[in-house]
């Protein structure tokens, strides 16, 4: 169960009202409209990935609506070496398991830490 109040945490962070001063809202309404070129990048993303080969922990909601399960196992094309955890949750994983997610990038990073 996701808190239906989130929102508001990015809304009105620390009291700043940050998504209330000016400009903000049209950049996240450009963003959101301008969403389809970040699809225009994907190769070369997914070329550095496969030439840097970085550490990589990748956890993904299930039921995720947005970004499906296919989505999350395609890092693994570029990025053989790449940590996946599919966990039972939708699109606010955080939200909804953080007390499994958390041990998660715990242990990842204490293994990739340099």
């Amino acid at each position: 169960m996701v808190a239906p109040d989130g929102w508001t945490l990015d809304q009105h962070f620390l009291d700043q009202h940050f998504l209330d001063l000016p400009g903000r809202k049209g950049i996240q309404v450009e963003l959101a409209l301008d969403y389809f070129s970040n699809v225009e990048l994907y190769p070369a993303w997914q070329a550095w990935l496969r030439a840097e080969q970085p550490p990589t922990l990748v956890i993904w909601g299930r039921s995720d609506p947005f970004f499906t399960e296919a989505g999350a196992r395609a890092y693994l094309r570029d990025l053989p070496g790449a940590e996946l955890h599919v966990l039972d949750t939708g699109h606010f994983a955080l939200e909804e398991k953080l007390p499994e997610i958390a041990p998660l990038i715990d242990d990842f990073l204490a293994r990739t830490q340099k």
